[in-house]
């Protein structure tokens, strides 16, 4: 296992440092910008049609609001704002362009009807753009429409020789695991050995940032930018 060196790993904002700001708004990506290397952002359709950027499927949790975001008409949510914010929920194309042309943005894809929609958005706002997700239909979707387009496979569990051949037959450029798997003994290492990078999530204190740094990580998708 060999130790990452800090300045070489991309620290991503997850869902815009959402233990800093309100999570997956404009408001989050512009204040996070500054600090990190990529955020990400959580990507879902709602009921009339749009792209918006929430990470969970109810609306509870995040507005207050109950019902969800599937059923939900955009000129409904746009009248909701995240916890205890005045932030607005918004659509990807808004967080795309709230982002400097020099940021990377994950987009993670919720459901794989909304990949194709969303290659076109991050396209429009001519970000750089990684698209990850837990789907595997999502990322054959993007790589259908553009195979240049970077896509990487998100993980829950499993062994890395099962990560690696699913991200291999994909044709992605990086696994992205949980802490817990990340720095299991050879997860990296294996990960590494096929060519693909390994970008692990949630740090939410500097003791999780150490501990991915220590297993040799590329990436560290993170709820803070002050971990390391």
């Amino acid at each position: 296992m060999s130790r990452a060196d800090p300045a070489d790993v991309t620290l991503v904002g997850h869902r815009g440092c959402a233990g800093q700001y309100p999570e997956n708004t404009v408001a989050a990506v512009e204040r996070a910008a500054p600090h990190v290397d990529a955020v990400e952002v959580d990507v879902r359709r709602c009921g009339s049609g749009e792209l918006v950027v929430f990470h969970d499927a109810e609306l509870d949790r995040l507005t207050g609001a109950s019902g969800r975001v599937a059923e939900a008409a955009w000129g409904d949510l746009r009248e909701l704002t995240v916890l205890d914010s005045d932030e607005p929920v918004p659509r990807l194309g808004e967080a795309l362009a709230a982002a400097p042309d020099d940021l990377l943005v994950n987009v993670e894809i919720k459901e794989p009807d909304a990949a194709s929609d969303a290659l076109d958005a991050a396209r429009r706002a001519e970000n750089d753009a990684l698209f990850s997700s837990f789907y595997p239909e999502g990322l054959v979707t993007l790589r259908d429409r553009d195979p240049t387009t970077d896509r990487a496979l998100l993980v829950a569990d499993g062994t890395p020789e099962r990560a690696v051949e699913t991200a291999t037959d994909l044709g992605c450029v990086a696994v992205h695991p949980p802490i817990d798997l990340a720095t299991d003994p050879g997860f990296v290492e294996t990960v590494h050995e096929a060519g693909l990078a390994v970008n692990a999530w949630t740090a939410t204190d500097r003791e999780d940032a150490a501990r991915l740094l220590a297993a040799g990580v590329d990436g560290v998708i993170a709820d803070r930018w002050d971990l390391f």
